[in-house]
């Protein structure tokens, strides 16, 4: 039996199918004929793309934005750039130049604490990967004839993978390395297919053909396992799928607790094609779409019709429904070469979101132009991203007077009824949450940043991680605060943050009087059948109940019983 981290929900059983990846060796040599390197590197490029593209002209919806983004990293023009100078600058051979660019690139973003920016690194690796493997002259692992139904075990599982893969013949992924936050983790829930990451040597103790049994919640791999394994797994996965269907079944419902009391459950996106997801599984709104993905993986800042067309898109694909579209939030781990931002000791507490906009406004009014265009498609909310005093609030606001008068004069269209809101995601605004709510007409809590900024506690750093703990005493005394006083001033508080779709914490936002949840899309129907199943009345008292008390072991332990 090995363990390791449940990834994906689901309990598989098959064939294992082990992917090894061809070492490379790369020598480091210094050349004369710079012009040959750099055509070689230029070919390996050109055939990198006609391979991406053929795959793409296989893929189904989900993989071509994949690769869409591969195809964006071949032509990024700061990559390309970088490795020709090293090979002039350098005169170093190609692959090492390659290499040496690419070591740099992936370690810039592995160190990010936006779950989507890491994916990017992989997508880094994985087109740097195909480059050099062209550059050798050898050909990548082809997944998109499968035999028959396979697990799929490897070192890692990549973007093109996973892109190439046939759906219906993968049953799940075991990997080496990863977490809940890595590519193949992210894939395999976006797939809805069961996963296990960070076995350590998975790949070592299997081989193909090997049977073998796991669960993705409990993160336990059995290899080759007696008949009776094999039959108590078949039975339970049986159960989970009828499980399945039941929820399938809550999708047009609402989501309304036992005795009454009406939550909204929205999704959390990163791009049109999340809101279609949403939109499928139940959201009831879009409860955060990160509007900073519009302006990476590109040389230069989005235009207003780009943004313009993408809000628009959302909005149409969520009708009526409420969508909260964040205003850019950059800086911290999210970086954009092109604006030239500052290299601060401490980019977390420094120049970001908020602060970027409100200093370098044409960039802010751009995006709010194309927001209120788009406002007249659907049902948009605005929400400014890291604020943490009042004068930010009216300076936001500010701008966006001045940009609805401009649109007037110019005779363009916007909604007149848009709700403005904030997110609480700094404890200088949880503190001042009553002064706050008088400003705005809702709130939504970033649990991400407040539980980090709250305990001082830097989540990528494995040493104090175990201190990144959203049932800190401090935490949950915050989120009342704010939610408490956003009723008080006739407003409704959201939450967009992990914790909105932890079933461990469901049961206690829902007793403190939280309105609005929002999550990834794969979390909505279990949270409703959830909320479904719990009284308010209830869950006030046990919210009651765990703001009383003062170790964060002990009030994961009380709330267990009500997952």
């Amino acid at each position: 039996m090995f363990k390791g981290i449940g990834a994906s929900s689901g309990i598989t059983i098959g064939k294992v199918l082990l992917l090894e990846k061809e070492d490379i060796h790369i020598q480091r040599t210094t050349i004369e004929n710079v012009e040959e390197e750099k055509d070689k590197f230029k070919k390996a490029i050109d055939i990198s793309k006609e391979q991406i593209e053929v795959i793409k002209s296989k893929a189904g919806e989900e993989q071509k934005s994949i690769l869409d983004a591969h195809l964006m990293v071949l032509q990024d023009p700061e990559l390309i750039t970088s490795v020709e100078e090293k090979i002039t600058s350098k005169k170093l051979n190609v692959e090492a130049a390659l290499e040496d660019v690419l070591k740099t690139f992936i370690s810039i973003f592995e160190a990010m604490d936006d779950e989507y920016m890491r994916e990017r690194a992989a997508d880094i690796k994985d087109v740097g990967q195909r480059a050099m493997m062209n550059l050798f002259g050898k050909e990548m692992t082809n997944l998109a004839e499968l035999d028959e139904p396979v697990i799929i075990a490897a070192h890692d599982i990549t973007p093109s993978d996973t892109a190439q893969m046939n759906g219906e013949k993968v049953l799940g992924f075991i990997t080496d390395i990863g977490g809940r936050t890595s590519h193949s983790a992210i894939m395999a829930r976006s797939m809805e297919i069961p996963a296990i990451v960070g076995l350590g040597s998975i790949t070592k103790e299997v081989k193909t053909g090997d049977l073998v049994v796991f669960d993705g919640n409990e993160g336990i791999v059995m290899v080759n396992p007696e008949a009776s394994i094999i039959k108590e797994y078949e039975e339970r996965k049986e159960k989970e799928i009828a499980e399945k269907a039941e929820l399938r079944k809550l999708v047009n419902s609402h989501t309304v607790s036992k005795d009454g009391r009406k939550i909204e459950l929205a999704s959390n996106i990163g791009n049109p094609k999340d809101a279609k997801k949403a939109s499928e599984n139940g959201a009831e709104g879009i409860g955060l779409y990160r509007t900073e993905f519009l302006y990476m993986d590109r040389a230069n800042l989005p235009t207003e019709e780009e943004q313009f067309l993408a809000y628009k898109e959302v909005l149409k694909i969520m009708g009526q429904r409420p969508v909260i579209i964040r205003t850019l939030d950059i800086g911290g781990d999210k970086e954009l070469p092109y604006l030239n931002l500052p290299k601060e000791m401490n980019p977390f507490l420094g120049y970001r979101a908020i602060r970027i906009c409100l200093d370098q406004k044409y960039i802010f009014k751009t995006q709010l132009r194309a927001l209120l265009r788009a406002s007249v498609y659907g049902n948009l909310k605005i929400m400014y991203p890291m604020i943490s005093s009042l004068e930010e609030i009216r300076q936001a606001n500010s701008v966006l007077e001045e940009v609805k008068q401009d649109l007037q004069k110019e005779n363009i269209d916007y909604s007149s009824n848009i709700e403005v809101g904030i997110m609480i995601e700094i404890p200088a605004a949880a503190v001042i949450s009553h002064m706050l709510a008088k400003e705005v007409d809702f709130f939504s809590i970033g649990t991400n940043d407040l539980i980090q900024y709250t305990t001082a506690v830097d989540r990528m750093n494995e040493k104090i991680s175990y201190l990144y703990n959203p049932f800190n005493p401090a935490v949950l005394a915050l989120i009342k605060l704010v939610i408490d006083n956003g009723h008080k001033e006739g407003i409704w508080v959201g939450m967009c943050g992990e914790v909105a779709g932890d079933p461990r914490l469901i049961p206690v936002l829902l007793g403190m009087g939280l309105d609005e949840f929002s999550m990834s899309a794969a979390s909505v129907l279990p949270a409703r059948k959830q909320i479904q199943g719990l009284s308010y009345e209830e869950m006030q008292k046990v919210a009651d109940k765990v703001l009383e008390m003062n170790i964060a072991d002990a009030i994961e332990a009380f709330v267990k019983q009500y997952q």
